[in-house]
């Protein structure tokens, strides 16, 4: 009895070890990986990595266990802070560090406050990961509106990444995402990028919404933001070259460059006051559109509780969305909050600084 006993627990032993074998080098993958934090269990393993970035055409990038991938959110801070604090608490799980650049004057030369430096205490439980830096070096000489937006746009690398120490320092083969603040990737795109060795020139495409998520534009997804692989101070795509797909030598660049699709989402002018949305014109690049005519706060609201376009664009016609579960989770789950990004036909267009008049009528 007691031979048969060993026996047949030498016959299991042998016919258990390779599933024993399999789960050790399963359990060593995932807590080996530099990104455990981040990603499932599923993604750990060399041969699920290897299938998820096949299958978009990648490989898998191999990690250091001693230097863990890194990813910076790379953006400009004009006014805001709702869209901060969206950003902030969609991607705090899946970005490294934030890199928030603020300067005290618009893209057309107007003196702005500080807006970040005067509400950070709202954004303080981030504040290991944020990176604040305050623009210097403003172009003295350009009289184009692009220049200056192009130098702020580019200090988000040039002021910050290179002067970074400790735990912050970046690493040749760290993710860059260069983006405004109201374009946000989806947590699953940097889960990817984290895991992936992608192109050196990712777009990010985003789904494209205007007020609001109940308005979707019509055509091709919104070209931002875009994402990069960090290679050092000097060879790295500066964030103004990598947004307008210029920088480097021409033939070259053409083949660097890949779009990936519903990665992110993009809404544009979605703002509670009416005072924002006339901020933002007056910091417009192009300025045309900054034109007394486009600046009445009636027709503001007229315009944006209907879905029309404020500057009647024909090409920019929006589908309206009665019930968008399209939408980053922190808005959902503070959908009273965030009501105006939501639902835009009432009286005001959910403007809080608007009190609707007589002949106001709500949009369809």
């Amino acid at each position: 009895m007691i031979a048969l006993t060993r026996r047949s627990f030498g016959i299991l032993l042998r016919q258990s070890l390779p599933y024993v074998v399999g789960l050790f080098i399963l359990m060593l993958v995932f807590y080996s990986s530099s990104d455990t934090s981040q990603l499932s269990l599923f993604s750990k393993t060399l041969s699920s990595r290897h299938s998820i970035c096949e299958a978009h055409g990648w490989r898998p990038y191999h990690h250091s266990s001693e230097r863990p991938r890194k990813i910076y959110d790379l953006f400009m801070l004009s006014s805001e802070l709702d869209w901060l604090e969206i950003r902030l608490n969609t991607l705090a799980n899946s970005v490294d560090y934030f890199v928030v650049v603020e300067s005290n004057i618009t893209f057309t030369g107007l003196p702005k406050p500080l807006h970040f430096l005067d509400n950070q205490s709202r954004f303080s439980q981030f504040a290991p990961q944020i990176i604040y830096h305050l623009l210097e070096n403003r172009p003295l000489t350009s009289s184009r509106t692009w220049d200056y937006e192009d130098h702020q746009r580019n200090a988000m690398f040039t002021q910050v990444i290179p002067q970074l120490n400790g735990s912050q320092t970046a690493s040749v083969g760290d993710v860059l995402i260069v983006s405004d603040i109201d374009e946000i990737p989806r947590p699953e795109t940097l889960e990817l990028l984290r895991i992936c060795d992608f192109d050196k020139r990712l777009t990010l495409r985003s789904r494209f919404y205007y007020y609001g998520f109940q308005f979707l534009h019509k055509g091709p997804e919104w070209p931002h933001p875009q994402a990069t692989i960090y290679a050092g101070p000097t060879k790295t795509i500066l964030p103004a070259d990598l947004r307008n797909g210029e920088g480097g030598f021409r033939p070259f660049t053409y083949f660097q460059k890949r779009d990936l699709t519903n990665a992110s989402w993009h809404c544009s002018s979605c703002f509670a006051t009416i005072s924002e949305m006339l901020n933002k014109m007056a910091s417009f690049s192009h300025t045309s559109l900054n034109r007394e005519v486009f600046r009445s706060e009636e027709r503001i609201v007229d315009r944006v509780r209907k879905g029309l376009d404020l500057w009647d664009r024909e090409s920019e016609e929006y589908v309206i969305l009665t019930e968008n579960t399209d939408i980053p989770k922190w808005v959902g789950n503070n959908s009273e909050r965030f009501r105006y990004m939501l639902r835009r036909e009432g009286r005001d267009a959910g403007f809080v600084d608007y009190v609707a008049k007589d002949g106001d009528v709500e949009g369809s």
